[in-house]
């Protein structure tokens, strides 16, 4: 019996078994079936209730509302992008690695400081309006964006670097895993101030140092190879140093990378109080 693809042998009778199938030429364009577009599963659609705030039009900031399409499993910056790449361009805000190590873009969500970049959908009430504002206690410039030199400059101020006195070394000062322990939970500080726009004290006083300037001092305080920890006792020994800290633990709870930043400022005042290190 014949292939279906074979062709009849000379002077065979052309049956249905022997019948040559027509292929399409190689010059003919194939027809595609038309493909139904379905939605993209699990996408949801949240309010963004956004505070903005342009200085060159506006007297007092405002509440903007932006729904957008969204994965529960995306973030909040994700979230913004879309609302500036798709329906706002005028919406400013930092932004920089997107992976919680710049700290570029911490703000307040939902009245909690966080990094936008860190914080899922998924783990906001998506039935509500979603709020987002700037971080509160520094001057606010536009929209999701503050002056950051006052916090800054309240950093620089505690002097965070090594002070040695002497020769410089020919060879690596040794530290052993003990002394690195000391003060390895303070290194872990990205700048992103959200434990320092989160504390009270620093609302109401903008010359208090803040939790994230004592943070710092306190990773060269108890760091083995410095010799610098008296002099940073002694300016955060100021007025506006350790001593105004409430333990309110807002710090604490709003630091994106777990900081233990209420007991570091708890053992900077212990340090002051016996005068070791």
């Amino acid at each position: 019996m014949s292939s279906l693809f074979e062709r009849p042998y000379e002077g065979e009778p052309v049956t249905d078994e022997t019948a040559v199938i027509d292929e399409p030429a190689d010059d003919e364009p194939a027809v595609e079936e038309p493909v139904e577009v379905q939605p993209a599963s699990g996408k949801r659609i949240v309010t963004l209730r956004i505070r903005r705030y342009n200085p060159e039009i506006d007297d007092q900031p405002h509440w903007h509302d932006y729904e957008v399409e969204v994965l529960p499993t995306e973030r909040v910056l994700d979230a913004l992008n879309k609302v500036k790449w798709e329906q706002d361009g005028t919406l400013t805000y930092r932004r920089s690695c997107a992976h919680g190590i710049c700290g570029s873009d911490a703000m307040r969500i939902n009245g909690h400081n966080q990094l936008a970049c860190k914080t899922l959908i998924n783990h906001l009430d998506m039935d509500k309006a979603i709020t987002i504002e700037a971080i509160k206690g520094l001057p606010l410039e536009k929209d999701l964006i503050v002056d950051m030199e006052p916090f800054f400059q309240a950093y620089r101020d505690v002097q965070p670097f090594l002070v040695t006195d002497g020769h410089e070394p020919t060879r690596e000062r040794k530290q052993s895993p003990e002394e690195r322990e000391r003060f390895d939970d303070t290194t872990k500080c990205i700048l992103c101030a959200a434990c320092t726009t989160s504390c009270p004290v620093f609302w109401n006083d903008g010359q208090y140092f803040g939790p994230a300037a004592m943070v710092g001092a306190h990773r060269f305080i108890f760091d083995s190879r410095d010799e610098g920890a008296q002099q940073r006792l002694d300016i955060l020994n100021d007025q506006d140093g350790v001593w105004r800290c409430r333990t309110t633990f807002n710090c604490t709870e709003a630091c994106p990378r777990g900081i233990q930043i209420t007991q570091a400022i708890q053992e900077v005042k212990r340090a002051l109080i016996t005068r070791r290190v």
